[in-house]
């Protein structure tokens, strides 16, 4: 089993720098042993010019049937003999994608102490497989990977050279090529690790839940923005339903939280830059995060949710707060806590600092424990990228199992749409939200929602409350406990998370 990586270099970036990011020196031949045989990783090339890096996996057959899996989907074998005379040392299957993963770790995760700069450095790569199974032929091999930048060249090889009329078998050689450097090294192996699998269409060890958490990890960044998502997760989950329909409800989740969440509210209040004369209107996506500030401070709360970060708008401005002792931003996608780091510069953020913010991924379909014990959870522009049918699951994670003393829920309002200029009737602002309600909708889902939780509800406009249509954004403020002061609260509830109180005006400041 074969497979080679080759790049190309100048003086400035010489090609031998693959050796540092792959963590295997050009000068010398490696081996390492796997559980069905030994990798060897070797260099055929190595100039400045053109560097290759080859691994050569050699599987041993008696080792792969006494571990349990011979030949055949799934593994099982399809008779005695096949489970030690079979393919699987010489074509390239998910034998050679564990052992991708495991010889070249690092540089699958993106890691490079010698070349920290390189790693995230898109290469000009040709990486070619000699021998790859093809369930489903050269067309579902360009759909696979041309939606991710490879061009590539698929070669059918014939079930016997000397006899043609036979026909061609179902391996394929492929050359993938990126000559114009569009993606890392990381982001290849990644590819490579899930993919070779799917088309092999087979799996030497049995598929555990766990192997969910693994698809997830590699395809993080492409995965669930792919044309052949469903393809690709039932196969490389051998089929079982049940982690298929995980898998892919959690890439839905990712793809949502990865969508850029530039509503068209945003888009309608941008300031013309070439306009210095005219008062620039605040954008509505400012205004949102300004009265959730001012209803978490007149809530009294110090650590805060923020439940579906996003890219750390809101957790960037609570830092700015002293007010809030910590702050913990949740997010499933793991692209988008990536994001929200480097808008933090958590990595050279002061320890005092960095002490008040934590970001952690999360799913808010599941109760997660990490989630109790806080004063107060925001959902800012959430609950409308979810189908309405999944909303229980979140109810319950929020409001039965972590239960925070306050929770502000936050989500457009669709009677104000007609105001948008710019958008067509009977569209919603975001192409990913999948329902947005009028305000007798949402006020009669949160009071259901405060009744079944024991929780208070009050609710608040974000933005101009136009007498016809409303607010363009409805904000609801959940609150539990002493309810005696109800009235006094009541009578200055304006007072207090009116959008253009004082807070406000000392968040604008900050």
């Amino acid at each position: 089993m074969f497979l080679t990586i080759s790049t190309s270099g100048t003086p400035e970036n010489p090609a031998t720098d693959l050796g540092f990011l792959l963590h295997k020196h050009p000068g010398k031949t490696q081996r390492f042993s796997t559980s069905y045989g030994t990798a060897h990783v070797l260099y055929p090339e190595a100039t400045e010019e053109r560097c290759t890096a080859a691994l050569l996996l050699e599987v041993d057959p008696v080792t792969l049937v006494r571990r349990g899996k011979g030949k055949g989907r799934g593994g099982a074998p399809d008779a005695a003999l096949a489970q030690y005379v079979n393919d699987r040392p010489y074509a390239a299957s998910s034998l050679l994608a564990v052992a991708l993963s495991a010889v070249f770790s690092s540089a699958m995760r993106g890691m490079c102490k010698a070349r920290p700069e390189r790693a995230g450095q898109p290469l000009p790569l040709r990486i070619e497989v000699p021998a790859l199974p093809a369930r489903g032929g050269a067309e579902l091999v360009h759909k696979l990977f041309e939606p991710l930048g490879w061009t590539v060249t698929v070669t059918r090889i014939p079930l016997d050279e000397q006899f043609p009329e036979w026909g061609d078998s179902r391996y394929v050689r492929l050359v993938l090529e990126v000559p114009d450097g569009k993606l890392t090294l990381s982001e290849a192996l990644r590819h490579l690790y899930v993919l070779l699998p799917v088309l092999d269409d087979a799996k030497h060890y049995w598929v555990s839940p766990d192997e969910v958490d693994k698809l997830l990890r590699a395809g993080e960044g492409w995965l669930a923005d792919h044309p052949e998502q469903k393809v690709i997760t039932s196969r490389y989950l051998s089929r079982r339903w049940s982690l298929t329909r995980e898998a892919m409800e959690r890439l839905e989740l990712v793809r949502l939280a990865d969508a850029d969440d530039t509503d068209i509210d945003d888009l309608d209040n941008a300031v013309d830059e070439e306009s210095d004369t005219e008062e620039k209107p605040v954008p509505l996506a400012v205004l949102r995060r300004e009265a959730i500030l001012a209803a978490l401070t007149a809530a009294g709360a110090g650590r805060v949710l923020d439940l579906g970060c996003g890219q750390g708008q809101l957790v960037q401005a609570l830092l700015k707060d002293t007010r809030f002792t910590e702050i913990a931003g949740v997010d499933v996608s793991m692209r988008a806590l990536t994001i929200a780091s480097r808008r933090l510069k958590l990595d050279r953020m002061g320890e005092r600092q960095a002490g008040r913010v934590k970001l952690f991924q999360g799913s808010l379909a599941y109760t997660d424990k990490r989630l109790k014990g806080y004063d107060a959870a925001v959902l800012s522009e959430v609950i409308e990228h979810l189908d309405e049918e999944r909303l229980p699951a979140l109810e319950y994670a929020v409001f039965g199992s972590a239960r925070p003393r306050t929770v502000l829920v936050t989500t457009p309002n669709v009677e104000y749409n007609v105001r948008w200029e710019t958008l067509p009737a009977g569209h919603v602002r975001h192409g990913d939200h999948r329902f947005e309600w009028t305000r007798e909708e949402f006020r009669g889902w949160a009071r259901q929602v405060a009744e079944r939780h024991g929780y208070e509800v009050d609710f608040v406009p974000v933005g101009d409350d136009d007498p016809e249509v409303g607010p363009p954004t409805q904000m609801a403020v959940f609150t539990q406990g002493d309810k005696t002061d109800k009235s006094d609260k009541s009578n200055n509830k304006s007072d207090k998370i009116d959008a253009n109180d004082k807070n406000v005006k000392e968040v604008r400041a900050a």
